[in-house]
């Protein structure tokens, strides 16, 4: 069984394969992958604008830390000259913090400067493929639209494709059936001649025929018999003299 499924699923992806690459049209195929590859570039396109955004948002952070280190600075010198020494500490303790995390924040920056020229890189190659891609899709969408024609052109000529073997079929059927028609037409002119075929109402009066020609031939036989008998009468001095005959026919 596990043999039998194993064939069964070959057959069937087999034969959906051959359904997609009979529905595929190259054209449409690299039209998808060309948008795709824009897809891609926008994607990096709005990682290297949140990169900037971010890094501009550091860089207001890492602004206002200065500031508030000149301005430490200043209220510590201007707490020291009061000869307030604690409360000037206390402002260059708080300078020293602002500066500890203003120089994490350069850092950050620094780093997502570098993610930035690292994707904008990324961008120009990945444009410049998809450039090359577009100038090469076009091309190969234009081969195949020439090749397809002249595939359909010839299928029209030679009658290759699928319609014209549709034509063919008809034609072979009209002409098999013509010459059908012509043998059963032969045959019957070679019946006819022959005498086969009789018109059914002569069935009937074929009969009559021959019972109108034995009538005929009874009554010349008895009109025979009676010619003979008065033959003989005639001769045996019986019959009416010629001229008694005449004489009579004139009366």
């Amino acid at each position: 069984m596990a043999g039998m499924a194993g064939r069964m699923s070959t057959v069937i992806k087999a034969k959906i394969s051959r359904l997609l690459d009979k529905a595929e049209d190259p054209g449409e195929t690299l039209d998808f992958s060309y948008q795709k590859q824009l897809e891609s570039l926008q994607n990096v396109k709005k990682g290297i604008a949140d990169v900037v955004t971010a890094k501009k948002r550091l860089g207001m952070q890492a602004e206002k830390l200065r500031q508030s280190v000149v301005k430490l600075d200043t209220q510590a010198r201007q707490a020291l000259s009061a000869g307030n020494e604690e409360l000037a500490r206390t402002a260059l303790e708080r300078k020293q913090l602002a500066q500890t995390e203003l120089q994490g924040l350069d850092q950050q920056v620094a780093e997502l400067e570098a993610q930035q020229e690292k994707l904008t890189e990324s961008e120009k190659r990945l444009r410049s493929k998809i450039e090359a891609f577009r100038t090469k899709k076009e091309v190969i969408k234009a081969q195949y639209s020439a090749a397809e024609a002249q595939v359909r052109i010839g299928e029209a000529a030679t009658g290759v494709g699928e319609e014209m073997a549709d034509v063919g079929l008809a034609m072979q059927r009209a002409v098999d059936k013509t010459e059908d028609m012509r043998a059963r037409a032969s045959a019957v002119e070679e019946l006819e001649a022959a005498g086969t075929f009789e018109d059914l109402t002569a069935l009937g009066s074929g009969s009559d025929d021959i019972d109108r020609q034995l009538a005929e031939l009874s009554t010349g036989g008895a009109v025979d018999d009676e010619l003979a008998a008065m033959r003989a009468e005639l001769g045996s001095g019986s019959a009416a003299p010629q001229g008694e005959l005449e004489s009579g026919e004139q009366k």
